[in-house]
């Protein structure tokens, strides 16, 4: 396949907004057993460059497509960041605002093992309260409450919502709420003043290094490098048995093992990790506060503002901050809406290996040796595929599904996840059919939730047969030694 010109992160960002402004997104409606919403707020912003101008902080404010169109935002120095959280003591999430999952084990193995602290970060938002005129206010509510940024300034605009999703408990047995995801635009190039909640800290991630992890090659720069994929290593024990079970958990530990999560690793330094009270406060440009303590793309590929006293800084503590779970995915549903419209799946099929290109080998090595014909996603390249769905692109249907879907430390628990999981492979090649029509059922079926429910059932089915087997070899084992013993 010709590789494509590398574009701008601005000009892939103005036209996923412009798309999830004009597409209406999937509602799912709370059923009447569980009526808890949550909402998030994704924060999208423009970073002037450095050398840009005066800029009139009073101009009328622009619409969305005269705001692409504005000079410092059409700069090339110019650069897009997206607000993430990390929040203290909630290390082992994955994001889910609001949510009564229990904790568990996050930790990642460090070859190097010193110098390095490892964190997870997530959306501002949570849950819908009484009062809430819907998401959006819970959204804007949850955001002011917990970073002290009002959205409801003339600085920002809402662009839109993605789709709704479902956050079930481990097992996808029990609903414990829809999430909504709302998506904002800041029109002013200017820092705004913030005040995070006690043990909450602000991290702008230039969005450059998240499209270079999913959408290599169709930006330019140093940036892409940058990105960099790993992954979450939860306890299952911790996920499926109850708090206190002390002893359950370490025989459900021994009998199934861990689940691992796809994550895009952001390392920053120490001093960007923790909020600033001097950048709470200011209100300069954005390029030109000395104080201003983002993830820019300066401080990734320099290190921190050139100066004796500076320079020394990066060799200090490092946080390595993950982003998994539900926020992976609701950064991928962004992502897509990156993808040209060519490019999407409408009339033509899914893409698919061709004949010579065996199926087992990885996305981008499939694409490297396809034709040149366009394929639908095809710059959409995940290191990952959802266990129990081989052979299949659900990746291509529902990138934030894949990103949620675990797989097991121990391959008898995944291949007997694949061996139930027909009805979930069912229900993936019906999205297929759907997209494939055009999408005409993309909105009056629930395809996501039916996946999850599905994929959820397979891995229940799965993790009972793997514990009955071991039960069974167990006993046999016993029966073995006593006889062993006393012939």
């Amino acid at each position: 396949m010709s590789q494509e010109k590398p574009v701008s992160a601005e000009r892939m960002l103005s036209r996923a907004l412009h798309r999830i402004r004009t597409t209406p997104p999937r509602i799912i409606a709370s059923p009447a057993t569980q009526p808890r919403r949550a909402a998030v707020a994704l924060i999208i912003r423009i970073v002037p460059s450095p050398t840009f101008g005066p800029i009139p902080s009073e101009a009328p404010l622009p619409t969305l497509s005269q705001f692409f169109e504005l000079d410092w935002v059409k700069d090339p120095a110019a650069h897009a960041e997206v607000l993430f959280l990390r929040r203290d003591g909630t290390g082992s999430s994955d994001g889910v605002p609001g949510s009564t999952l229990k904790n568990s084990s996050a930790n990642e193995t460090n070859p190097k093992g010193k110098g390095k602290s490892e964190a997870n970060v997530a959306f501002p938002g949570g849950r819908m309260e009484e009062g809430d005129e819907g998401g959006l206010y819970t959204a804007m509510r949850q955001t002011w409450e917990e970073i002290g940024l009002d959205l409801a300034e003339r600085d920002f605009t809402c662009i839109g919502q993605l789709d709704d999703r479902e956050i079930t408990t481990s097992l996808g047995k029990r609903l414990l709420m829809i999430l909504s995801p709302f998506v904002f635009l800041q029109l002013t190039p200017h820092q705004l003043s913030t005040d995070p909640a006690p043990g909450t800290s602000i991290h702008w991630t230039p969005l450059e290094t998240l499209v270079g992890a999913v959408l290599p090659g169709r930006v330019g720069g140093e940036m892409e490098s940058k990105a960099k994929w790993s992954s979450v290593t939860v306890d299952a024990a911790s996920r499926l048995t109850p708090r206190h079970a002390a002893v359950l958990k370490v025989l459900v530990r021994v009998l199934i093992g861990s689940m691992q999560f796809p994550a895009i690793l952001l390392d920053i330094p120490e001093s960007d990790g923790s909020p600033s009270p001097s950048a709470s406060t200011s209100s300069s440009p954005l390029p030109n506060s000395a104080s201003y303590p983002a993830l820019t793309q300066d401080i990734l590929e320099k290190g921190m503002p050139s100066g004796k006293k500076q320079n020394k800084r990066p060799k200090q503590q490092r946080h390595q901050l993950k982003l998994w779970g539900l926020s992976l995915g609701m950064t991928l549903d962004l992502l897509a809406n990156m993808i040209p419209s060519a490019d999407l799946p409408a009339s033509s099929a899914l893409p698919s290996p061709p004949p010579s290109v065996p199926s087992n080998q990885p996305l981008s090595q499939r694409q490297s040796e396809s034709t040149s014909e366009p394929q639908p996603f095809s710059g959409m390249q995940l290191p990952f595929y959802p266990v129990g769905g081989e052979g299949m692109r659900i990746d291509t249907v529902a990138p934030s599904l894949a990103s949620v879907f675990p797989r097991f430390s121990y391959p008898d628990v995944n291949f007997w996840i694949w061996v139930f999981g027909k009805r979930y492979r069912e229900v993936v090649r019906g999205w297929e059919a759907s997209m494939r029509g055009g999408g005409s059922n993309d909105r009056r079926i629930n395809w996501s939730g039916t996946t999850l429910n599905t994929f959820y059932a397979a891995v229940r089915k799965a993790l009972i047969v793997v514990i009955v087997l071991r039960a069974i070899g167990v006993l046999f084992g016993l029966a073995f030694a006593s006889w062993w013993i006393l012939a």
